[in-house]
């Protein structure tokens, strides 16, 4: 075990924006302590230990659950070692008409994104509370921004988290703790086909911000302490600078057009 580098935490850290945060620590002198749904996870600690000469500790479970939430913190906890900073990052998307899909499904978004991030969060501040001194950064979305049509409990829960995030960090302001919100755009990743969106504008990778690059200004964001970042290129941040006067109607239709099935 490492007695000089720091430890971060990333959940959701075996793909996408999660690894790329993962490996922002890694490349920067932390340890890590990653999570996933699936063995990818294990693959993915391997690459950021022979990438960055780090340890990565992988942890499979299931983000949706309480006992995959909680069974995360107990491994990381089991390593004895203070968290030095945390990422919350997994969230899961769901495409297609709210009439149309599942409550389980809706569900399992509110699971994953709002529950989740709060079970962990309860963990990671306590923890850092005990030790005065810590760094969390909270994935939301540009999606916070704007009404989600056809992604219609997505949206709205990461809203939640953008204003959880907000919160929490006015709530610690005198702890040793800073709090950090990143709202990427839409970013080159298997989200949105994860989400089932691949028949739709989102479907193609093509156009996204690049991914590395997110999760680069999503962690000098962080060790900034500055209390949210966008994540993407100039028009990706000119369009969340342009949501906070555009009126909610004109903004729905908007994303309607992007985000409705072909």
């Amino acid at each position: 075990m490492s007695d000089t580098r720091p430890l971060a935490v990333v959940t959701g850290g075996s793909s996408g924006i999660g690894f790329e945060l993962a490996a922002q620590f890694a490349a920067h002198g932390y340890d890590v302590a990653i999570s996933g749904q699936s063995d990818r996870v294990f693959a993915s600690a391997d690459t950021l230990r022979t990438d960055h000469g780090v340890e990565a500790h992988p942890y499979r479970g299931d983000a949706s659950t309480y006992d995959g939430v909680e069974g995360f913190w107990t491994f990381v906890a089991d390593l004895d070692r203070p968290v030095a900073a945390a990422a919350l990052n997994v969230g899961i998307g769901l495409g297609g008409a709210f009439v149309d899909n599942t409550l389980e499904d809706e569900f399992k978004v509110i699971a994953v994104n709002v529950t989740g991030t709060v079970h962990f969060a309860k963990r990671v501040v306590q923890h850092m509370a005990a030790n005065g001194q810590g760094r969390i950064l909270v994935v939301s979305s540009v999606s916070a921004t704007t009404p989600t049509p056809y992604e219609t409990v997505y949206g709205p829960s990461k809203a939640f988290g953008f204003s959880f995030a907000e919160s929490l960090r006015e709530e610690l302001r005198d702890s040793g703790i800073s709090v950090t919100a990143l709202l990427p755009g839409a970013t080159d990743s298997d989200f949105h086909a994860n989400a089932g969106m691949g028949n739709t504008t989102y479907g193609d990778n093509s156009w996204k911000n690049d991914k590395t690059e997110v999760a680069r200004q999503g962690y000098e964001a962080l060790e900034a302490g500055v209390d949210h970042v966008v994540g993407g290129d100039d028009k990706t941040k000119q369009q969340a600078v342009d949501n906070r006067t555009t009126p909610e109607t004109v903004k729905a239709a908007r994303m309607a057009e992007n985000s409705k099935p072909r």
